[in-house]
């Protein structure tokens, strides 16, 4: 067996001092391409296989860099690799050259073997191996392939600074690509512009890279900006870079640009695609533009493109979201073999138009004739059109028939039963298809817990819907914001105010930020209950969390201010809001105007309400009724009657609430008969007495006739 051995190590030992010498300059190039290896190669590995290292390393005299390059390209672990690259090093006069280096880094890469990569790169400064910037790229490479963006980021500096060698745009082209497939964009930003400063020129898809990188990250400004400056570097853009800016410009609803850059692009003789029309459509029809979303795929048409489903798509879903429903239907049969998302499409289109019958028969007498086979999102939005128009009964029976046609209800189909059944108050029919979406597997998703959290609290069953909300985490379905808020939202109203302060600091252990609904849920809650310190607080959270404070907020607020007397810490909110650039509206002023009034300030109110009018703001019948109120209250009934003359002049009809306040004075001013006249002269304009106006009048001529009772006795 030794014997045998020993002969293979010969064997094995002429190979290698037989090879021939013109393969040499393969390696010496600095790359290694294993496409090139020859048939006595394969036979090598056939040897190598079942051989003791330790024998071959007795069988040699001396090993050159050359035979071992070939060796280590050979499939043996890293670890025999290694053993076999130190007995190469340590032997007297040898010197490992670059290409050896770079041949076992490959390898090294490959295994992801980056600690013994960073050691053998010392090795090599420290033997004074001249670095060459293909190592570095190879390298950088497998730091993105293994998903370490940083390492790589951290070598590309390091190529000058430690092992003194000269970057050139293809090492950073390959960092750039790393950082933008790793989502790092600002990173990438950052690299590029280090780039620039360094005086390293860039090329075309160094600035395709960084404009991507750019426009992930919103700045889509920017990206523009390089495109101008891409001449400066005798850089000429090509269709990947006006592709990814009219993308990005499209997306962000900036259509006019994008189209400029679209005529740019066919100026500058760069070929768009289909795709690249599609994004400025797409949003053409999402602003409503459908004309001119037309012109775009004429166009397109005279450049010889030919538009795909998605092209038809969103024209068929412009024209049905402006009600051309019958526009979209001529459009959908120019469509050579429309599929089921265009009819989806087109049936959603009719769905909200409030036409169900053409939409359903768009379904039985077109989809299927074709042999187009309607899937669940088909059915689902005829279910939805039925629940909207509240034909609850023939939403369920709908899902039998798409179960009969072999369509499975998925949770999205029972969720619009369940949201149409809980508006409808028909919580004991949601129990039977809860009870049927368990018996057919179908999990409950967010959405559907949502939506029954919701019901639960609007009909008061608290218990329930905290029940409810507990079940969700045992079966793996993560609360959102709308859990939160509909559950914070139904505890304020049962005036459970510590669970709801409780669940709302449970939200951020849940890892769920809360939102403006849901400070403005807490702090109206608070306000109501008269804990306006309570309410500060939160205000002050919310202002800490980056929440600024709208109209609804500053409105609970002063109306709590104007409730507790204190009108000119209200008034001073108003003016905040106003500093604060938010625009109060006739809500903002009557909540004012009703505190002055309250607080018999009737004067302010009047200076307010010219205020209010001059801010371009029409008073309306609460506005009024706040001011006939306030000008009765401090004895100035005449006043208040000029006032009302002068609403139906602005053309403004009294309400009940003007007209009981009016009567409610008159009575306890002791004008009865004035009050009867207006009563009378009210029905001739329309106004409908109800129960306060009855309960007013006739107590004010039960306290007349006893007055009249007691007094008689006396005048007799």
């Amino acid at each position: 067996m030794l014997t045998r051995s020993k002969n293979l190590a010969l064997h094995v030992c002429n190979r290698l001092q037989s090879l021939s010498k013109t393969q040499f300059s393969i390696l010496s190039s600095g790359y290694y391409s294993k496409g090139n290896q020859s048939e006595s190669e394969n036979e090598w590995e056939r040897l190598l296989k079942p051989f003791d290292l330790d024998e071959l390393r007795k069988s040699f005299n001396k090993i050159t860099p050359y035979q071992l390059c070939k060796l280590l390209v050979l499939p043996l672990d890293v670890p025999t690799s290694l053993k076999l690259f130190e007995w190469a090093g340590s032997q007297k006069g040898y010197c490992h050259t670059f290409d050896v280096y770079y041949v076992f880094i490959d390898k090294l890469g490959a295994a992801k073997e980056f600690k013994v990569i960073d050691r053998l790169m010392m090795q090599m400064k420290e033997e004074g191996v001249v670095f060459g910037e293909s190592l570095f790229i190879l390298i950088m490479k497998y730091y993105g392939t293994a998903g370490l963006p940083g390492q790589a980021t951290r070598l590309l500096l390091d190529i000058k600074n430690v092992y003194s060698c000269e970057p050139t745009f293809r090492s950073y082209n390959v960092v750039l690509n790393i950082l933008v497939s790793g989502n790092c964009h600002r990173v990438a930003a950052n690299v590029f512009y280090d780039m620039l400063n360094k005086g390293v020129s860039p090329n075309v898809y160094t600035f395709g890279l960084v404009m991507k990188a750019l426009c992930m990250v919103n700045e889509v400004d920017s990206a523009c900006s390089l495109l101008r400056d891409m001449t400066r570097y005798g850089c000429v853009p090509n269709s990947v870079v006006y592709n990814t800016l009219i993308h990005a410009l499209s997306k962000n609803n900036r259509v006019n640009e994008a189209m400029k850059l679209l005529e740019e692009m066919f100026l500058m003789g760069c070929t768009p695609d289909v795709q690249t029309f599609n994004n400025v459509i797409h949003v053409l029809c999402k602003l409503v533009r459908i004309h001119e979303a037309v012109k775009v795929v004429d166009r397109m048409l005279l450049r010889g493109f030919i538009p795909d489903e998605l092209t038809y798509g969103f024209l068929m879903e412009g024209l049905c979201k402006t009600g051309q429903v019958e526009e979209a239907r001529a459009l959908l049969n120019q469509v050579p073999s429309p599929n089921v998302v265009l009819f989806n499409t087109l049936i959603s289109g009719y769905v909200a138009s409030g036409r169900f019958d053409e939409a359903k028969a768009i379904v039985y007498d077109i989809m299927l004739s074709i042999g187009c086979k309607p899937d669940v999102f088909t059915f689902n939005i005829l279910i939805h059109g039925l629940c909207k128009k509240g034909c609850l009964g023939s939403a369920l029976e709908l899902v039998n028939e798409m179960e009969s046609k072999g369509c499975k209800p998925n949770v999205i189909t029972y969720s619009i039963l369940i949201d149409g059944l809980c508006k409808e108050g028909r919580l004991v029919e949601v129990g039977h298809v809860l009870n049927e979406m368990y018996a057919k597997g179908v999990s409950l998703n967010t959405v559907v817990y949502n939506t029954l959290i919701s019901a639960l609290c609007k009909d008061g069953k608290i218990h329930e819907a905290r029940e409810m909300f507990g079940e969700m985490s045992s079966k793996g379905c993560k609360p959102d914001i709308f859990t939160f808020n509909s559950l914070i939202s139904g505890l304020c109203k049962v005036n459970q105010m510590e669970a709801a302060l409780g669940l709302y600091h449970n939200m951020f252990v849940e890892g769920v930020i809360a939102n403006k609904i849901t400070y403005n849920t807490l702090i109206h809650a608070f306000l109501r209950w008269g804990e306006i310190q309570e309410a500060l607080k939160l205000v002050n959270e919310m202002l800490f969390r980056g929440w600024p404070l709208d109209e609804i907020t500053y409105n609970g607020l002063i109306k709590a201010l104007c409730r507790a007397g204190a009108i000119n810490k209200g008034l001073g909110l108003f003016e905040e809001m106003i500093r604060k650039g938010l625009v109060p509206s006739k809500i903002s002023c009557n909540i004012l105007i009703d505190g002055f009034c309250k607080a018999g300030k009737v004067h302010n109110a009047l200076e307010f309400l010219r205020e209010m009018i001059h801010r371009g703001l029409t008073p309306d019948v609460v506005t009024y009724n706040s001011l006939i109120n306030g000008l009765c209250k401090v004895g100035r009934r005449r006043e208040a009657l000029s006032l009302f003359d002068r609403l139906q002049v602005e053309g403004i009809y009294p309400d009940a609430i003007t007209y009981n306040t009016l009567f409610s004075w008159h009575c306890k001013e002791g004008v009865f008969d004035e009050a009867c006249l207006l009563l009378h002269r009210g029905v001739e304009y329309g106004f409908v007495p109800n129960d306060v106006t009855w309960f007013i009048l006739v107590s004010n001529c039960v306290k007349e006739s006893q007055k009249e009772s007691f007094s008689a006795p006396f005048i007799n």
